[in-house]
C-alpha cells in the first residue's frame, strides 16, 4: 500500500465506534438500571404485601399457640399436683391404717378409763388394756426386754386400779395423760413418733399387755401404790424417806444393775444467784457457803442445811429440777455444781433395773417381787369388782 494517497485513519474510526458503543451501553445501562429499580420496587412492594399478608395469616395461630402454652404452664401443674397430693395423703392414711391393722389386738377390757388429753382438753374413754399399752409405750422404751415390759404392764395396771379406787376424784375424768398420773400416748401419736417401726414396737408392747391381762399387784388383798422410776443410785428408796407415808411393800432394795444405765450420772451447774432464787435464801459472795447434810438408808440426801437454811433432799431436787435426790455439791468460782446419781424419785421399781434383770433371764414375776416386797399377783375381777361392774 505504499504510495496510496487517501488517508485511512483507523484510530479515529475506532474512537467514533467506541463513542457510539459507549452511548449505546450507557443507554442500555440506564435502561437496565431503571428496569432493575422498577423490579426492586416491585419486589419490595411484593415483600411488604407478602409480609403484611403473612403477618395477618400467622397472627391468630401465634396468639392461640401462646394462649395454649400459658394454659399449659399455669393450669397443667395444678391438675397434676392435685391428684398426686390427694393420692399421697390418701396413701399416708391407708399406710397408717394398714400398720394399725398389722398390730395384734389387745385383750378385752373389764372397764374403760376416762383420760383427759392435754393437747385437746378433751376426755377420751379408753378400754383399760388399750390404755395400759399406751402408758407402757410412753413410759418405757419399747426396745426393753419383753419381761421388763410385762413388769411395767403390771405396775401401770395396778397404779390405774388403785387410783380409780382410792385416788382423788374428778367428775370429768379419771386420769390425765401427764406425769401427774401416768404418761399416755395414743396410737396416732405413737405412729407419728415411730413411723415404720410402729407395728413391730406396738406388737411387742401388746404382747406384754396380753400376757398380763387383768393382773395387778396386791398387798393384803388391796392394790398397791405401784410406784416406778427410771434409774436408781444402786438402791431404791424407802417410801417414807421421800414421801410422807411408810408403805411396807415399798422398801429400799439393792439395784446394782442401774449403774450401767445411760441415765445413771448427771451434772448441773448453777450460779449463786440461781441457787438463791430457787431456794429463796441469801448466800455469801466472798466465801463458800456452809453446807451440812444427812442421808437416807439408800444414800440419798434426807436433810440439808445451807447457811442455816434447812431443806429436805426432795425439796432441793424439785426446786432445782435435779435428776435425783442423791446429789453432791461442789462450789467453784461463784458456782454450785450438783452431781447426781440415778434418775427419778427412787421409790418402787427401777425400769432400767428391771430391764437388766430381764437380760439376766429373770421373769416379770421375779422382777416385781424384787422391787415390791411381800406382794401378790391378783386380778382386777377379784380385787376391784366394783370397777368391773360399772
Amino acid at each position: 500500500m505504499k504510495g496510496h494517497n487517501y488517508s485511512y485513519k483507523p484510530v479515529k474510526k475506532k474512537k467514533k465506534n467506541l463513542s457510539v458503543v459507549k452511548q449505546l451501553k450507557k443507554k442500555q445501562s440506564s435502561h437496565h438500571f431503571t428496569k432493575k429499580n422498577k423490579l426492586n420496587k416491585v419486589t419490595q412492594l411484593h415483600s411488604v404485601y407478602q409480609s403484611k399478608w403473612t403477618s395477618k395469616k400467622w397472627r391468630l395461630p401465634t396468639i392461640l399457640t401462646l394462649s395454649v402454652l400459658i394454659m399449659f404452664i399455669l393450669v397443667i401443674p395444678t391438675i397434676v399436683v392435685l391428684p398426686f397430693g390427694s393420692s399421697e395423703q390418701e396413701g399416708t392414711v391407708v399406710g397408717a391404717k394398714e400398720m394399725k391393722e398389722e398390730t395384734v389386738e389387745t385383750a378385752s377390757s373389764p372397764f374403760t378409763v376416762k383420760v383427759k388429753r392435754t393437747a385437746t382438753e378433751k376426755v377420751e374413754n379408753i378400754p383399760l388394756e388399750d390404755y395400759i399399752a399406751g402408758v407402757i409405750a410412753a413410759e418405757m422404751p419399747a426396745e426393753f426386754e419383753l419381761e421388763a415390759l410385762k413388769a411395767q404392764a403390771l405396775a401401770a395396771r395396778t397404779y390405774t386400779v388403785n387410783h380409780l379406787l382410792h385416788g382423788e376424784k374428778n367428775e370429768e375424768y379419771d386420769v390425765t395423760d401427764t406425769v401427774e398420773h401416768q404418761v399416755y400416748k395414743s396410737d396416732d401419736e405413737l405412729l407419728k413418733q415411730w413411723g415404720s417401726e410402729y407395728s413391730e414396737k406396738m406388737n411387742k408392747i401388746k404382747e406384754a399387755v396380753n400376757a398380763t391381762k387383768g393382773k395387778i399387784l396386791t398387798y393384803k388383798e388391796a392394790p398397791i401404790t405401784a410406784a416406778f422410776f427410771s434409774t436408781s443410785n444402786g438402791y431404791t428408796e424407802n417410801s417414807e424417806d421421800y414421801w410422807d407415808n411408810e408403805l411396807p411393800y415399798l422398801r429400799s432394795v439393792k439395784s446394782p444393775w442401774d449403774k450401767e444405765s445411760p441415765k445413771y450420772l448427771n451434772q448441773d451447774t448453777f450460779t449463786i444467784q440461781e441457787v438463791e432464787t430457787a431456794l429463796g435464801i441469801t448466800l455469801p459472795k466472798d466465801k463458800p457457803a456452809y453446807i451440812e447434810e444427812s442421808r437416807t438408808e439408800s444414800g440419798r440426801v434426807k436433810e440439808i442445811g445451807i447457811e442455816g437454811n434447812s431443806f429436805s433432799g426432795r425439796e432441793v431436787r424439785e426446786k432445782l429440777n435435779l435428776k435425783s435426790s442423791d446429789f453432791k455439791i461442789k462450789q467453784n468460782n461463784g458456782h454450785f455444781v450438783f452431781t447426781t446419781e440415778g434418775f427419778g424419785h427412787g421409790i418402787g421399781m427401777s425400769q432400767y433395773g428391771a430391764n437388766f434383770m430381764a437380760k439376766e433371764g429373770k421373769t416379770y414375776e421375779d422382777i416385781v417381787h424384787h422391787y415390791y416386797k411381800d406382794v401378790k399377783i391378783s386380778t382386777v375381777n377379784e380385787t376391784a369388782p366394783t370397777l368391773v361392774s360399772k
